[in-house]
């Protein structure tokens, strides 16, 4: 059941430096199945050599965004809180974003939450989407408007998108999969953003960005 995951963590394990990946969780109603999908991907990520930093809305408690940081001339007057997300914006490598459909759309609060940062903080570095729902489209219509909305602000995905239909099914409370095709997913996407992460490092190494 698990030896494509095993091979694939082994392969990535191999570099000596791990990748720094930021995964944003977009729900935070009632009742939200979003925390399944957000454990299970940062489980899969840090098995498969990835530093991961997970931006939840209900833990961090992003306000309604009125003064991004990049608004703020002296940095040092922006609160702590909005200080320490943005280092670990800036200095990922990759992203994650795990997204519920909220009247066929991208939930507010994840938008909100990646609006606090600039392009600066997410250009020339990929991301990937994982969209859910109880039903079963799997959260694709959100998924086509992430398109859109990260690369705007620099960090396109990659072509692979992780849908997971009937989540509730998929998934146990903890994150632990319930079938083969939640690992095959996840693998697929991984493989593609290490792949990506890794070029899209080398060369901001070596030559720099515009």
């Amino acid at each position: 059941m698990y030896a494509a995951f095993s091979n694939l963590s082994r392969n990535m394990a191999t570099t000596t430096q791990k990748l720094k990946v930021v995964l944003f969780l977009g729900s935070c109603r009632e009742g939200r199945l979003g925390l399944r999908v957000a454990r299970f991907m940062k489980n899969a990520l840090e098995k498969s050599n990835h530093e991961v930093s997970v931006f939840d809305p209900v833990e961090m408690k992003f306000p309604l965004l009125e003064r991004a940081f990049y608004h703020y001339k002296d940095k040092s007057e922006a609160p702590k809180w909005m200080c320490e997300a943005e280092t670990k914006v800036r200095e990922a490598d990759a992203y994650v974003v795990v997204s519920a459909e909220y009247n066929h759309s991208i939930p507010p609060a994840l938008s909100n939450m990646m609006d606090h940062f600039g392009g600066s903080c997410y250009s020339y570095k990929p991301s990937g989407i994982v969209c859910y729902s109880p039903g079963i489209y799997g959260g694709m219509r959100s998924a086509m408007q992430l398109r859109a909305f990260l690369g705007e602000l620099g960090c396109l995905s990659v072509s692979n998108i992780f849908g997971i239909p009937e989540v509730h099914k998929s998934l146990d409370e903890e994150g632990i999969p319930q079938n083969d095709h939640m690992m095959k997913g996840a693998n697929r996407l991984i493989a593609q953003l290490d792949w990506n992460a890794h070029a899209m490092r080398n060369h901001r190494e070596a030559v720099g960005i515009p």
